[in-house]
């Protein structure tokens, strides 16, 4: 048995250093990105899966790579292509002829952090493949169910759909990714240290992991315990219906994403140590957890407006309530 099972779940004051040792071994590999790291660490404490979109160069699958080699835990990666199959995915069954029956061979999704590269180049069956997976956290095949182990998180990287081809996310998938982000070009400092640094080694090749996948799972736990009162949860779905009702928004924010952005505001807040949600933990995470989940309407998109321009405008209009932190 492993004797870390047993051991009891860190405390709110342990997430927020824990987190930060993540955070600062990513950026000995991402450099001046510390907002965008502090994000895709919150998300994995938050239960969620990320979707990284930039163009290509700027280090989407570099930040991914970082992101997994500072837990130790099981790490897969795929490299989505136009010829990928869903059972590349997932597993598929084989007859085996000793035993006279067929034996399930798991998938590169069995692992606790599934490094998904260039996901819109797969074909949308093979992108479907992994509904189930970041929903559930579990896999079907040929009427079986199997049980992916926590922590699970699909940490996706995909390009600008504009380019050439790629396959946009469904809007099924895209809901379950809990939040999108953009790492964007470096300022010049930056990307002249990374010139002087990574011209003669791979910084990812002497990058070593400061936590693992049971301490993982404690923070996740002690997470769970932030305490979110009920003016907060009205403030999330008041965001959520306004983005339903807006005139230039053609699909608004599921209950799903409300559930995202409240786990994500219950991460954040453990991160700056409170045991309680504040309102500007929602209204900071807002964009990030629900922009990529919106479509915009016709005049919204002939005007040049983008979901996340919209998005922005709703919070700023919806009142943020003021409330004691426990209510």
């Amino acid at each position: 048995m492993d004797p870390s099972a047993s051991a009891p779940a860190p405390s709110i004051a342990d997430v927020g250093p824990a987190a930060q040792r993540i955070i600062a071994n990513i950026e000995k590999v991402i450099a001046g990105k510390y907002e965008v790291i502090r994000l895709g660490v919150t998300v994995l404490l938050a239960e969620g899966h990320l979707l990284i979109e930039d163009v290509p160069g700027v280090g989407k699958t570099t930040f991914a790579k970082a992101l997994a080699r500072s837990i130790d835990c099981s790490v897969r990666r795929i490299q989505f292509t136009p010829d990928l199959l869903p059972s590349d995915v997932t597993g598929v069954s084989i007859f085996n002829a000793e035993t006279s029956d067929f034996e399930f061979k798991p998938g590169p999704v069995f692992a606790n952090i599934l490094l998904g590269d260039e996901i819109n180049r797969a074909s949308p069956k093979t992108q479907a493949a992994l509904l189930e997976c970041m929903a559930e956290r579990q896999v079907t095949v040929d009427g079986m169910r199997y049980e992916l182990q926590a922590p699970f998180l699909v940490l996706a990287t995909q390009n600008p759909v504009e380019m050439e081809g790629t396959y946009a996310l469904p809007e099924a998938q895209r809901d379950r990714f809990t939040a999108k982000i953009s790492l964007g070009y470096p300022d010049r400092t930056a990307e002249i240290a990374m010139l002087s640094d990574q011209t003669t080694v791979d910084p990812l090749s002497t990058l070593r992991s400061v936590s693992d996948a049971a301490h993982i799972r404690g923070l996740i736990e002690t997470v769970r315990t932030v305490h979110v009162v009920e003016s907060v949860k009205d403030y999330v779905v008041t965001l959520a219906e306004t983005t339903r009702n807006h005139p230039e928004i053609r699909l608004g924010a599921s209950p799903r994403a409300s559930l995202h952005l409240l786990r994500t505001a219950k991460a954040a807040a453990a991160l700056a140590g409170r045991d309680y949600v504040l309102p500007d933990d929602v209204q900071r995470l807002a964009v990030p957890v629900l922009a990529h989940r919106l479509i915009p309407a016709a005049t919204a998109t002939v005007a040049g407006r983008s979901p996340e321009d919209l998005l922005a405008e709703i919070v700023a209009k919806v009142p943020i309530p003021v409330a004691s932190p426990r209510g």
